[in-house]
């Protein structure tokens, strides 16, 4: 609770002491109202805007807190939390990040990419990443299976391989925690939500005009508001809009 406090009073620039006081009010039941109004001795001052910072920051630390403890003893099970992978999840500031580094460790069904590992396809995923200049074609020949496996896994063909190769890397990368996070922070600065009115609907029909501003639609997704950006998908949802 200590880490908590020091996090929240850091960030709304108080005392620790004024952050303690006021969670311990919270906690007994007070509202931020009445702390504002009646308690401000004791909190040192902290007005409404704070303490309702302070209110939103605590529930969501608290809750941060709470799933950490519970991915650690997970892994832990799983007899394969390391030290580094330890360290990482104790770091992770924001509950998107605890989730980032917990993928791969998640109890999931059997994926496309576990079938394909099975099949002994892995070596040839990693050799084609490897080396690039390699004929994907030619490689994946010598891993054609002659019959389905007994689950019914069908490796039977060169484009099978090939899309078990795709679906190991594909699965290889999605669980790479830093490489998530570096690829969300660059489609947040880089990259564009974009709209059309779809291929052969009548733009000037009462139900489709109500989008018209999103007929032609491009902008920054750092910069979308929520209105627009819940309108393009709601224009999708109706299959009035392309999006993407």
């Amino acid at each position: 609770m200590q880490k908590i406090i020091r996090q929240i009073a850091t960030e709304i620039r108080v005392h620790e002491h004024q952050v303690k006081t006021a969670v311990e009010l919270l906690d007994g039941g007070a509202t931020v109202p009445f702390i504002a109004r009646y308690r401000k001795e004791a909190t040192g001052g902290l007005d409404d805007i704070q303490l309702r910072e302070l209110e939103q920051r605590l529930s969501y630390l608290r809750e941060l807190e709470d799933r950490r403890e519970t991915v650690l003893r997970s892994i832990d099970e799983q007899g394969k939390l390391t030290p580094e992978l330890r360290a990482a999840i104790e770091f992770a500031a924001t509950k998107q990040d605890l989730e980032d580094l917990y993928l791969p460790y998640k109890t999931k069904r059997r994926t496309k990419g576990q079938m394909a590992r099975e099949a002994g396809i892995e070596p040839l995923a990693d050799k084609l990443f490897a080396n690039p200049s390699l004929a994907p074609a030619d490689e994946a020949a010598a891993y054609v299976k002659a019959e389905k496996s007994e689950s019914g896994d069908d490796f039977t063909t060169v484009q099978a391989v090939l899309d078990g190769v795709r679906d190991i890397l594909s699965e290889r990368w999605a669980e790479d925690a830093p490489l998530v996070q570096l690829l969300r922070q660059w489609l947040w600065s880089e990259g564009l939500l974009s709209s059309r009115l779809v291929s052969g609907k009548d733009e000037n029909h009462p139900d489709n005009a109500k989008f018209r501003d999103y007929f032609d639609y491009d902008e920054p997704i750092g910069r979308v508001p929520s209105h627009r950006a819940l309108a393009v998908f709601r224009g999708r949802g109706l299959e009035i809009l392309d999006a993407k």
